[in-house]
């Protein structure tokens, strides 16, 4: 194999093993020398090692970990808003909060999705995409009850009436009102449509499309539950990449503007109240009222007033006095 513009003395001709020790080296192997025959020449041309890696492609079109943060980051700042909103409107505790974000498939999705549950659809908007929303129903009997003047205590897990269904949808529409506001970076916006019958979840989307699916847990004082988001492929391909890219500009901030900022923010005022939690009187009792009269309040003398902060209780607190100013001696912060 010798080339004929080969200067003389030049031997460029491979003998079998120098052969034989080039494919073993193109194969990641040690080369074998046989007993008696000499070593390869050492200037014999090098073989770049090459790594190869089996490839899934069950993982194409995967998240990003960057990704997910900025998921997580988006939607944890919606929990915070749907937990202070409800609080005031259903004038009682409510949190949410953010448990998981996870990519699975839709059939995945709906075979969690119990027997007795809140499931509808939700249109976004301007991407013309449907997204399926789950509410356990464990703490709907709560929920509607509180709208109803009631005092919130749970009810026994049964299929809603048409009234109450009424009533929840308001509550769902709050929801997508939220997720809007915290998505909006992102250019998303969320309509209710209408409460989906088990029979009719599979057709939504396909079951074997990947899925964005946000778990959230739901409290209230005597009752709790999940709420699900999944979301599709769409969303995902023509989006995410947008929230990573604005959301690590934002978390980019050099010290000097972080400290600016918390200057600011700490001169900031913010509404703040000490008083008794919240009860009920009866019509009649406040009708019957005259000068002077006695209103009796429906509970122990042990119970201590509330440190309110933006409507959102914080401590356990008592009035004092400090000269001619009046106080408060907080206690323990609540959960």
């Amino acid at each position: 194999m010798g080339s004929g513009t080969d200067k003389p003395g030049k031997d460029k001709t491979l003998k079998q093993d120098e052969i034989d020790a080039l494919f073993q080296a193109a194969q990641g192997q040690s080369p074998q020398v046989s007993a008696g025959q000499p070593a390869p020449a050492a200037d014999a041309p090098a073989v770049p090692k090459r790594r190869v890696q089996p490839y899934s492609f069950s993982r194409a079109g995967q998240i990003s970990n960057d990704q997910m943060r900025a998921i997580s980051l988006l939607n944890d700042i919606f929990a915070r808003n749907l937990t202070h909103y409800l609080s005031v409107w259903l004038r009682s505790p409510f949190q949410v909060t953010l448990v998981s974000a996870e990519q699975i498939p839709f059939n995945e999705f709906i075979a969690r999705i119990p027997a007795l549950s809140y499931v509808c659809s939700v249109r976004l908007e301007p991407l013309r995409a449907i997204s399926v929303l789950q509410l356990e129903m464990a703490p709907a009997p709560t929920i509607i009850d509180l709208l109803l003047g009631g005092q919130g205590a749970a009810g026994q897990l049964r299929e809603l009436t048409d009234i109450e269904e009424a009533i929840l949808s308001s509550v769902i529409e709050i929801i997508c009102r939220e997720l809007s506001a915290a998505w909006e970076p992102v250019g998303l916006s969320f309509h209710y449509e209408q409460r989906q019958m088990q029979t009719q979840i599979a057709h939504l989307m396909p079951v074997s499309e990947k899925t964005l699916c946000l778990n959230f847990e739901v409290k209230l004082e005597a009752a709790s539950g999940l709420m699900n988001l999944a979301f599709p492929a769409v969303v995902s391909n023509t989006i995410l990449h947008r929230m990573v890219g604005d959301w690590t500009r934002q978390r980019s901030h050099n010290p000097e503007i972080r400290a600016r900022l918390r200057r600011s923010l700490g001169q900031t005022k913010v509404g703040a109240a000490l008083q008794l939690p919240a009860f009920r009187v009866p019509a009649r009792q406040i009708e019957e009222m005259a000068m002077p009269s006695l209103l009796r309040f429906p509970m122990s003398a042990t119970v201590r007033p509330q440190m309110r902060i933006a409507g959102v209780p914080l401590y356990e607190a008592m009035p004092v006095r400090y000269g001619e100013h009046r106080g408060a001696q907080l206690g323990e912060r609540k959960a």
